[in-house]
């Protein structure tokens, strides 16, 4: 589930990832009564078995079963899984399938419940979440000029066109300002090997990305994030 809200007296409104029909919008009449039987179910970043029957645009909750695992811990890991939950509602169209990344997002959250380090698999999940959308990253290579990246370089990199080598000198650190990003990172993030070096500047360069994709509004989420 990536979202619920109020909805009429006693009624949720819910927003809910699955694998085989992508993002759906659910009604679970009731969930909010006192002796709604799924009142302790439906909870968010546990895996649910559902069955609904579509109706328009949204459908009515009919079956709705929790499956063992482990919950998110208050800290890091709950903040982590807020952000992703957020970023999929405005990331996914509803009715619009995406099984590998439903594969990877409930990898995710299995690796959040255990307690990993964060920050790099939130990166290697933004990147999965671009390529469903067919915005792949060009990570290995400059586009326009056919050229490796090199991990000793520096690179300006766009959304789209991907990276440009920048010339800095030997020894030398880029400019404040110039929002380049290091060849190693870029490297890195291609690989799935993130090192901590490498996590302050690939935050930023994948925040300029979602940006650019999804528009200027920021993520709530975000602000739980230094």
């Amino acid at each position: 589930m990536l979202h619920a809200r109020a909805y009429r007296e006693s009624s949720l409104l819910l927003e809910i990832f699955s694998r085989q029909h992508g993002r759906v919008g659910l009604v679970a009449r009731g969930a909010r009564g006192a002796k709604s039987r799924w009142r302790n179910v439906l909870q968010p970043f546990r895996p649910l078995l559902l069955g609904w029957r579509m109706r328009g645009e949204l459908g009515n909750l009919s079956e709705a079963e929790q499956v063992a695992a482990l919950p998110l811990a208050p800290g890091d890991a709950l903040f982590c899984g807020l952000y992703i939950n957020e970023l999929l509602m405005r990331a996914l169209h509803r009715g619009d399938p995406h099984p590998e990344l439903f594969d990877a997002y409930r990898f995710l959250l299995q690796q959040l419940a255990s307690q990993l380090p964060p920050q790099a698999l939130l990166r290697t999940f933004e990147k999965q979440l671009l390529e469903s959308m067919g915005f792949a990253l060009a990570l290995a290579h400059e586009p326009a000029s056919g050229e490796l990246v090199q991990a000793e370089g520096w690179y300006h990199f766009h959304p789209v066109n991907g990276p440009v080598r920048e010339t800095v000198a030997a020894g030398e650190l880029p400019r404040k300002g110039q929002k380049l990003v290091s060849g190693a990172a870029l490297l890195a993030l291609d690989s799935g090997h993130i090192e901590e070096q490498h996590m302050q500047e690939l935050k930023r360069l994948m925040r300029r990305v979602l940006r650019y994709h999804l528009g200027d509004k920021p993520l709530v989420s975000q602000t739980l994030f230094t």
